[in-house]
């Protein structure tokens, strides 16, 4: 009987038969995969054949293909479904996985044939996207330690596979904090809770097997119970235990995970021959340097941080003014923020709930990729990997274009967060393959599903992620989709969340869930009014941590990377009541892979740009203007990573852009 993971799919679009797939079936899967991508890599470096592009670069794109099938499934579920057995097969798959991309990039005649392209490049006669792939694969081989030799080889192989083996051990704790802290709340704990809280927490304790509702440590759930709750001993208990994840001590506390994963990355990029595992990192991105990124966020934290505090000496006065002295904390600011914004602008966040059902904003959000971009979203039926999944055939004109899967409800056995994959990418090599993409959010379930307005801006982030995959019109998966610089590849998501605020989207989709009515016009206005409220906080909490990740990474290692957080902080007079977005011990994304390693920055980075491109739809008069539409799909999303970023960014533009549209849209500066 045919193993299910390496089927080729079913009906007409190929999906995974996740009906069939059981987890003993994922090891055997990836030992077949594995040995099949081996000897196929084997057969190309040892191909008697002088190297051409074909019978090394595009045979490379295609070695690894049931691979990636494999793995598209698994690292999928192992994300968004967790089971014990998945928890163990990624460790077990940690160390293995990294020891076959070390095999690839460090086999010599490999890396000799890749080289020998590479040197006689000019007389190849490459089209623009088979020039740019092999640059790309060249510079992987040389970055990956191809050129090393002996113990310095060897060495690097080690690094690799520790560094694998401890960021899944980093992401696996975090896990497991969350998903094992929860608190049952009696009826007077309930106080000042609206209504769309205490179901949610409801909804929580039922999925915990408990009579009544829970308090977790989901940002959907714990970020509105930090708005409302007047209870200020249950705010803090609830604050202290969300920072705390990863830093609990025991079998789970990740600060010598975080510490051994530094000191790796140093001598990795020593190794290679930078002075730091910035430079090293930072050399194909957009901001190309440490210093370059430190500028970007000296020059916001600035005017952030003045922000910041002038709204706390408010919010303190209004804590005084309700009897309790002594300092504001990091638990009463957004209790007392959310006091002062329904004061100031006469806008509650209860109240605007109602109109911002899942349902509304799906439809929000596929409305507005078919005034750009001309898709249509039909929906399909399962059985998906989970019961919460809801699916979508894409289609443009008729033409099957992608399949989008949503995964938007948190549960235990979901990793925190929001993000976009694909379990199946675009390419035309050996045939036309269309994407499978999935968005994974953690929203606070509930019958309907209300969104915060933050809540719906995630919603819209992610799938400017997925729009970037499923409009991908390459030739090669190397370059498919999001394979772009790492500060680049925000910039369609960020982009993508302008549309929340056309007022026009709004008008038309937010509508009450129960009664089908529009937004009233004045609770829209209060809502486009207080678009830039408590961005001090908002930014400083991100800056903060973006310039912890840059410092862990700029220069030697820090033995306490603890320590090394309170002395950043300190040096930038980091506000009292603010705590950094992500501390140390749960900064998934710096420690649970490289990914964003000193590249936090690039969602700041990427905001510079999403700024000015949306002002390129403004400057139209029409937020849906369709030259520029077909433009920003042309110049930047089907490209993928076939065009080097800066080249993509000025086919849109055709102009630098610079920090003051960032401090313009978030109220930083006056307009």
């Amino acid at each position: 009987m045919t193993n299910p993971v390496l089927a080729e799919g079913l009906g007409p679009f190929a999906l995974p038969d996740f009906a069939a797939i059981t987890d003993a079936d994922f090891a055997p899967a990836f030992d077949q995969a594995l040995t099949e991508a081996r000897a196929n890599i084997a057969a190309i470096a040892a191909n008697p054949e002088a190297p051409s592009f074909a019978n090394t670069i595009e045979a490379l794109e295609q070695a690894e293909g049931l691979l990636d099938r494999v793995a598209g499934v698994f690292y999928n579920l192992s994300g968004a479904d967790s089971t014990p057995a998945r928890e163990a097969l990624m460790r077990d798959l940690a160390p293995k996985m990294a020891a076959f991309a070390s095999e690839v990039t460090m086999n010599r005649p490999l890396f000799a044939r890749v080289e020998r392209l590479w040197e006689m490049r000019e007389s190849l006669e490459l089209t623009p996207e088979q020039a740019r792939v092999l640059e790309l694969y060249f510079k992987m081989f040389v970055r990956s330690g191809a050129a090393l030799q002996g113990v310095d080889a060897e060495r690097m192989t080690e690094i690799k596979e520790r560094l694998a083996v401890l960021s899944t051990a980093f992401s696996q704790n975090l896990l497991a904090d969350e998903r094992d802290w929860f608190r049952p709340l009696a009826e007077d704990e309930l106080e000042g809770l609206p209504d769309f809280v205490v179901a949610a927490a409801k909804a929580a304790g039922a999925e915990r097997g408990q009579d009544g509702p829970v308090l977790t440590l989901n940002r959907s759930l714990i970020v509105p119970f930090l708005q409302f709750s007047s209870r200020r001993d249950l705010r803090e208990t609830a604050y202290e235990a969300w920072v705390a994840r990863g830093a609990n001590g025991g079998p789970t506390d990740n600060r010598v995970i975080a510490a051994e994963i530094l000191n790796l990355r140093e001598e990795r990029a020593k190794l290679l021959g930078y002075d730091s595992f910035a430079a090293y990192k930072l050399e194909p991105e957009m901001a190309k340097t440490p210093e370059n990124v430190r500028d970007l966020l000296m020059r916001v934290w600035t005017p952030a941080k003045a922000r910041a505090e002038a709204d706390a000496a408010k919010l303190t006065a209004m804590m005084h003014a309700d009897g309790i002295n002594g300092d504001l904390e990091a638990w009463d600011w957004r209790y007392y923020s959310e006091k002062r914004r329904v004061a100031e602008h006469d806008f509650d966040e209860a109240a605007l709930k109602p109109y911002l059902s899942l349902d509304a904003m799906l439809g929000a959000m596929f409305d507005t990729a078919n005034r750009l971009f001309g898709l249509d979203f039909r929906p399909i039926a399962g059985p998906f990997y989970h019961a919460d999944v809801r699916g979508w055939e894409v289609s443009r004109k008729g033409r099957h274009i992608a399949v989008f899967l949503g995964d938007y409800f948190a549960r235990p056995s979901k990793r925190s967060g929001a993000w976009c994959s694909a379990m199946r990418s675009q390419k035309k090599l050996g045939g036309e393959t269309r994407p499978i993409v999935v968005n994974v959010c953690n929203f606070a379930k509930g019958d309907p599903c209300l969104l915060s307005y933050d809540d719906a801006r995630t919603l819209f982030h992610e799938f400017g992620h997925a729009l970037h995959q499923m409009l991908s019109d390459v030739t090669y998966q190397f370059v498919s989709g999001t394979s772009v610089a790492r500060d680049f590849v925000e910039l369609p998501s960020q982009l993508y969340e302008h549309w929340m605020e056309v007022p026009e989207v709004l008008e038309k989709h937010a509508r009450h869930w129960q009664t089908g009515e529009a937004m009233p016009k004045a609770l829209l206005d209060k809502l486009l009014a207080a678009a830039t409220y408590d961005q001090g906080f908002l930014t400083v909490e991100f800056v903060a941590s973006a310039l912890v990740d840059l410092a862990f990474h700029e220069g030697a290692a820090p033995a306490d990377p603890m320590a090394l957080q309170a002395q950043v902080l300190a040096e930038i007079g980091m506000p009292k009541a603010i705590r950094m977005r992500h501390a140390t011990p749960h900064f998934g994304h710096v420690f649970s892979g490289d990914g964003y390693s000193s590249g936090y920055y690039s969602y700041m980075w990427s905001e510079v740009m999403d700024a000015d491109a949306f002002a390129a739809f403004e400057e139209t008069g029409n937020a849906f203007d369709p030259a520029t539409a077909e433009r920003l799909e042309r110049c930047i999303l089907s490209v993928g990573g076939s065009v080097p970023a800066d080249a993509a960014w000025m086919a849109f533009r055709g102009k630098t852009p610079g920090v003051e549209a960032l401090l313009k849209g978030r109220g930083l500066v006056e307009a």
